[in-house]
């Protein structure tokens, strides 16, 4: 699993699950102990530091429910409740295009499509650049900014501020990486047609 993966993985949990699910104990503990940092790598230290201050699973879970569960959440973590005329099918008919397994759960929440980012980056295909861009581009910043802005402003504690700030920074540095690797793989292309 590469970084890029690694971070998609991290933050696509953190706002896919709740605090308490078991799934995320290893992660919480990670954070806790400081250790995230070690692994991370973007640089973002002192925004983990702050991550790692408010990253109690327990006094979490309210405010987890709070902003993203049920009719009554503060803050959709839906494409389809951004994005004019965007259904959760749209975002299923992609990733199923690319042989992604997908379960019941909606695709188009935050945290599944940067799960799925890390899953399209783990499956090394041959179009894969061209499938994260797609998927960036055209699922995600659309209206990631709006969603991360409403998390910061509806957020009592400052671990979902701060995971928020994370993944804003983090979006656009992978985004950045993909426009790398798009010119790199075109000047690749040009070499081998001379």
């Amino acid at each position: 699993m590469n970084e890029f993966s690694i971070v998609c993985r991290v933050l696509g949990s953190l706002f896919n699950r709740s605090p308490q699910d078991p799934v995320l104990a290893p992660l919480f503990d990670l954070i806790q102990k400081g250790k995230l940092q070690e692994h991370w790598p973007l640089e973002q230290d002192a925004l983990l530091t702050r991550l790692r201050e408010s990253a109690d699973p327990q006094a979490l879970a309210a405010e987890y429910d709070h902003l993203f569960v049920g009719e009554n959440r503060a803050v959709s973590p839906y494409r389809s409740d951004y994005v004019e005329g965007a259904t959760e099918q749209d975002v299923r008919a992609f990733l199923q295009q690319r042989g992604m397994p997908l379960g019941e759960n909606p695709a188009d929440s935050f945290g599944s499509m940067l799960l799925a980012a890390s899953w399209l980056e783990d499956q090394s295909a041959e179009d894969e650049v061209g499938a994260q861009t797609a998927l960036f581009d055209d699922y995600l910043f659309p209206w990631c900014g709006k969603f991360l802005g409403k998390v910061e402003a509806h957020a009592t504690s400052g671990f979902y501020r701060t995971l928020s700030e994370i993944s804003r920074e983090a979006l656009q540095a992978m985004r950045d990486e993909l426009e790398e690797l798009a010119a790199s793989d075109i000047e690749n292309e040009d070499d081998d047609e001379q």
